[in-house]
């Protein structure tokens, strides 16, 4: 059976200046909208670089109303 946990996927060590600095900066996101995406979705990079994505993206029904005259 294949192992679920994979060591080399890359995690955020909130308790590491530096991981906080590298993904702040590559997200281009505050400390604590870090520590809220990873409070949301774990500490995997991937999982809360969706989920920063995500909560900047805006759906049709969001500009349509500012479209409207």
């Amino acid at each position: 059976m294949a192992n679920t946990s994979d060591a080399s996927t890359p995690r955020i060590d909130q308790n590491n200046a530096a991981d906080v600095a590298r993904y702040t900066r590559e997200f281009d996101v505050t400390d604590e909208q870090l520590s809220q995406a990873i409070a949301k979705v774990g500490d995997k990079a991937a999982d809360v670089e969706l989920y920063l994505k995500g909560s900047r993206s805006s759906t049709n029904a969001d500009t349509a109303g500012e479209a409207a005259p």
